[in-house]
């Protein structure tokens, strides 16, 4: 009969990932070693491979469990009776919410995507391409004349370049707190959606231009 895992094994597991990713995003996947995670967890380097196999399989579960957190809040069904500006606006709440409670995961899957292996990867990338879809979807939803524009997928890129990189400037003990910004993403985002002229992205290439996100650059969610 096989032996089942001890009690309390998922939390350990979470805690070394969650040194783990703090470690990544501080010193970069490349420059951390087992040994250093091992130590920052408290723990015997055989222990921590009781949990991984290896360094990689780290970086897999923390881009993986990241990235799987985001589509799930994505997908989150809306009540009823809720506008399409109110859809578009809990969908940017809950993304920064998200990124508040993990933003050393969120830096490795923004920086450290690019070590992944191709089938990884791809499996990685499909699921931000799924929540940057459920996003036009709602962009759409608002200004329906933008999906036939070719701007939906765009517009949707430029409100992701606004939050994808909010660790880079927001201090964790500063005045400034994701939850207070927000309402204000969502506001800068939806006020300047409705001045968007559908007919502005013409003529120059559209969508034709956006690229695919690619793997050594993917910037998180969103490409």
């Amino acid at each position: 009969m096989a032996r089942g895992r001890a009690a309390g094994y998922d939390d350990q597991r979470q805690a070394i990932l969650d040194q783990a990713a703090q470690l990544f995003a501080r010193h970069g996947y490349s420059a951390t070693s087992m040994n250093q995670v091992a130590e920052a967890c408290g723990l015997s380097k055989a222990t921590l491979y009781h949990y991984f196999r290896d360094k990689y399989s780290m970086l897999v579960s923390i881009a993986e469990g990241h990235v799987s957190h985001l589509h799930t809040l994505a997908r989150i069904p809306v009540p009823s009776g809720t506008t399409p500006s109110q859809q578009l606006e809990q969908l940017i709440h809950r993304i920064v919410a998200a990124y508040a409670d993990a933003e050393h995961a969120h830096r490795v899957l923004t920086e450290d995507v690019r070590f992944l292996e191709p089938q990884d990867q791809a499996r990685v990338l499909d699921k931000e391409r799924q929540v940057v879809a459920v996003f036009a979807r709602a962009v759409v939803a608002v200004r329906p004349e933008l999906d036939e524009a070719g701007l939906a997928k765009p517009l949707t890129m430029l409100l992701f370049g606004m939050i994808n990189w909010m660790f880079t400037w927001m201090k964790s003990d500063g005045a400034l707190t994701h939850e207070a910004m927000a309402p204000i993403v969502a506001d800068l985002f939806l006020g300047g959606l409705t001045a968007v002229r559908a007919g502005r992205g013409q003529g120059s290439g559209g969508a034709n231009r956006l690229q695919r996100p690619r793997a050594a650059a993917a910037g998180g969610v969103g490409g």
